[in-house]
């Protein structure tokens, strides 16, 4: 068991969000989940909690109730090495009722914030050429999902 461990917290979506969050990933998997009994407060049978994991990273879901929901104060950030693989991810999570924010940020159906983040990103950001990091950042400001090649064209000055 990792020392630290994420709780997302749902009203009532756990079991969906979990199966859906660890059928994006290739290293992801249902790790257990525990229901309510007739003791409640929820209706028995109903997941309580759903432990999973992706990409290595364990997760707790939780059907906590209507009072607290996801806000951009915190996200998930995923390193996309690919072109391909940012649009697989976008795609997969702006889906059914999920919305493009800016600079890589969503949120996802369920209101969850992610960073869509290509690692040529990072590589041009950090850059020694620092008006060509500049410039990758003002390509990235107009984005809402990220595009390689339209950065590292900023970058180089085309």
């Amino acid at each position: 068991m990792q020392k630290i461990t994420t709780n997302l917290w749902f009203d009532g979506q756990a079991e969906e969000a979990a199966a859906f969050y660890t059928s994006l990933f290739e290293d992801a998997r249902i790790l257990g989940v525990e229901r309510f009994t007739e003791a409640g407060p929820g209706q028995p049978g109903s997941a309580v909690t759903v432990t999973f994991q992706l990409a290595g990273q364990e997760f707790v879901a939780i059907n906590g109730g209507p009072e607290f929901t996801f806000t951009e104060a915190i996200s998930l950030s995923v390193d996309c090495e690919t072109q391909e693989e940012v649009d697989r991810y976008w795609e997969a999570l702006t889906a059914d009722g999920g919305e493009e924010v800016q600079c890589g940020w969503l949120k996802d159906k369920y209101g969850l914030s992610w960073q869509i983040v290509p690692r040529a990103l990072v590589e041009l950001l950090a850059s020694s050429d620092r008006e060509a990091a500049a410039r990758a950042t003002r390509a990235m400001l107009g984005m809402k999902k990220l595009d390689i090649q339209t950065l590292r064209d900023a970058a180089a000055g085309v």
